[in-house]
Protein backbone atom coordinates (compact mmCIF):
# COMPACT_ATOMS: atom_id res chain seq x y z
CA UNK A 1 0.00 0.00 0.00
CA UNK A 2 1.08 3.08 -0.64
CA UNK A 3 1.20 7.08 1.30
CA UNK A 4 2.93 9.68 2.07
CA UNK A 5 5.62 9.98 3.94
CA UNK A 6 6.15 13.51 6.03
CA UNK A 7 9.50 12.80 6.41
CA UNK A 8 10.70 12.12 3.09
CA UNK A 9 8.24 14.60 1.63
CA UNK A 10 6.93 12.10 -1.04
CA UNK A 11 4.41 8.89 -1.42
CA UNK A 12 6.73 5.33 -0.52
CA UNK A 13 5.54 1.89 -0.04
CA UNK A 14 4.39 1.28 3.55
CA UNK A 15 5.74 -1.24 5.32
CA UNK A 16 3.55 -3.39 8.09
CA UNK A 17 0.55 -2.08 6.96
CA UNK A 18 -2.78 -2.53 9.22
CA UNK A 19 -5.88 -2.07 9.07
CA UNK A 20 -7.52 0.30 12.15
CA UNK A 21 -10.58 1.92 12.78
CA UNK A 22 -10.81 4.96 14.02
CA UNK A 23 -12.93 6.40 16.73
CA UNK A 24 -15.86 8.01 13.79
CA UNK A 25 -15.81 4.15 12.40
CA UNK A 26 -13.96 5.24 9.28
CA UNK A 27 -11.30 2.70 8.42
CA UNK A 28 -7.36 3.34 8.28
CA UNK A 29 -4.33 1.92 7.69
CA UNK A 30 -1.14 2.59 9.72
CA UNK A 31 2.17 0.96 9.12
CA UNK A 32 5.72 2.71 8.67
CA UNK A 33 8.02 3.91 5.74
CA UNK A 34 10.16 1.04 3.89
CA UNK A 35 12.82 3.94 3.56
CA UNK A 36 13.19 5.82 6.54
CA UNK A 37 11.20 3.94 8.78
CA UNK A 38 9.02 6.41 10.39
CA UNK A 39 5.19 5.81 11.09
CA UNK A 40 2.71 6.45 8.15
CA UNK A 41 -0.64 6.76 8.15
CA UNK A 42 -3.69 6.64 6.06
CA UNK A 43 -7.28 7.45 5.59
CA UNK A 44 -9.76 5.43 3.83
CA UNK A 45 -6.79 2.77 3.13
Amino acid sequence: MEAYCVKCKEKREMKDAKQVTMKNGKKAATGTCGVCGTKMFKIGG
